[in-house]
């Protein structure tokens, strides 16, 4: 049973690495041609960035097998002979810590790397070493309290039910909708600083938007993402009555009102059509097969890799499975979560003004550094919004017929623009 799981895992590692290396010769090849949504010069840098960045999940990925490798076939063993081979709750909750620890550990370099090297010399990164620390110090902090808490729980229904996986589904499935309710007003102000937006046109547009499809929200916010990334977003935050709109101090200095509205459009497009609760569903089908295959393993594969069918081993080699299971399902949700994009971006165009939401998108691909082109592989596994240049089709703006787009935007707009330089 453990030789079929590392033929698994390998498969798994090996396609993720393939995907990898086609994407950056896919880029490569595509960053020295023809620009589309941006100059010439920032079209390059913005394949380089994308090379860079898929240089480092290679690396990443591989030390991710290795570790797998490591744990089934020496590290489970290697942990237990330490602890010793009690039954007690303590011991599997002081198991997992360890085993989470060294992955941990083992994975700081590459956000390390990815931080300070990459997005600091692309101009995105603005955190400081110790507003990094900072943030690693209360995610720690965060993750042995209510880690802990989730982690004994576990390890009680697994020593004490029989059919522990449908306990332990409902318990982690139901986790999941308690942290999307409390993550806005709780967890997320840890971090950063929440401004009320102040009153005016703005804010008054906003909320008409909001009554238009029946949102009732906790509040309008800006965040100050600016002190840790350049890069602009928004988002609405959190179930119930802790829903609240949060945008970027980035995302509100770079785009125009109308622009803005447009792309809160587009958010509420997701509320209306109950895209959260339809993320929600998905996440739930995955948890509960996890739950019901890594629940269900044959005693074999513990003895295979030199271990009882502990508690804490049991949740330990799910959480090291789930990766491989998430990747097969990754296609699926990223195909629904496509379709949803379309449908958002219809009701953003109407309600915020089609126009504006192409000068948006157009901005935020810019902004961001983006690169507006993918392999095919890339887009099918793994992302969750259709690519640019197909979602500004559907918006009726074909930038791959526009000759030159660093002239500034007529009065007339973008679609003047686009008629104009065919």
């Amino acid at each position: 049973m453990l030789q079929i799981i590392i033929v698994l895992y390998t498969v798994y590692t090996l396609i993720k690495v393939y995907i990898s290396v086609m994407q950056i010769g896919y880029i490569s090849t595509e960053k020295n041609g023809e620009a589309v949504l941006m100059s010439q010069d920032k079209f390059r840098v913005a394949g380089e960035y994308a090379i860079r960045k898929e240089r480092v999940t290679i690396v990443s990925t591989i030390v991710d097998y290795i570790m797998f490798i490591w744990w089934v076939s020496v590290g489970f063993s290697w942990l237990v002979s330490i602890l010793g081979t009690t039954t007690s709750i303590i011991d599997s909750v002081i198991f997992l810590f360890i085993f989470m620890g060294i992955n941990y550990i083992v994975g700081v370099p590459f956000e390390l790397y990815q931080t300070f090297e990459i997005d600091k010399e692309y101009g995105f990164s603005k955190t400081t070493l110790k507003l990094y620390l900072q943030d690693q110090l209360k995610s720690i902090a965060i993750f042995l309290i209510f880690g802990g808490v989730v982690f004994a729980l576990l390890s009680w229904i697994v020593i004490t039910v029989s059919s522990w996986w449908i306990l332990g589904f409902i318990l982690l499935f139901s986790l999941a909708i308690v942290i999307n309710v409390i993550y806005p007003t709780i967890i997320a102000p840890m971090f950063n600083k929440f401004s009320p937006m102040e009153d005016g046109e703005l804010k008054e547009n906003i909320e008409n938007m909001m009554k238009q499809v029946g949102l009732k929200s906790d509040g309008i916010f800006i965040m100050d993402a600016s002190k840790r990334d350049s890069r602009l977003n928004a988002y609405f935050g959190g179930l119930g009555k802790s829903k609240r709109v949060v945008l970027f101090d980035t995302l509100v200095s770079r785009l125009k009102d109308k622009e803005l509205l447009a792309v809160l459009g587009h958010e509420l497009g997701h509320f209306k059509h109950g895209d959260i609760w339809k993320s929600v569903a998905m996440i739930g089908v995955l948890l509960f097969i996890a739950f019901f295959l890594f629940g269900n393993l044959p005693q074999e594969l513990f003895f295979d890799m030199g271990v009882e069918p502990k508690a804490g081993v049991k949740l330990a080699i799910m959480m090291l499975l789930l990766p491989l299971l998430g990747f097969i399902f990754t296609p699926i949700m990223s195909f629904v979560s496509r379709h949803n994009e379309y449908k958002a971006d219809e009701f953003g165009s109407e309600i915020g003004g089609k126009e504006n939401l192409v000068s948006a998108l157009i901005k935020l691909i810019e902004e961001n550094k983006a690169f507006p082109k993918s392999h095919p592989l890339v887009i099918f596994f793994y992302y969750t919004h259709p690519p640019v240049l197909e979602r500004l089709k559907e918006l009726g703006y074909d930038a791959t017929a526009v000759k030159n787009i660093t002239k500034p935007l007529p009065k007339d707009g973008i679609f003047k623009y686009f008629k104009d330089n065919k």
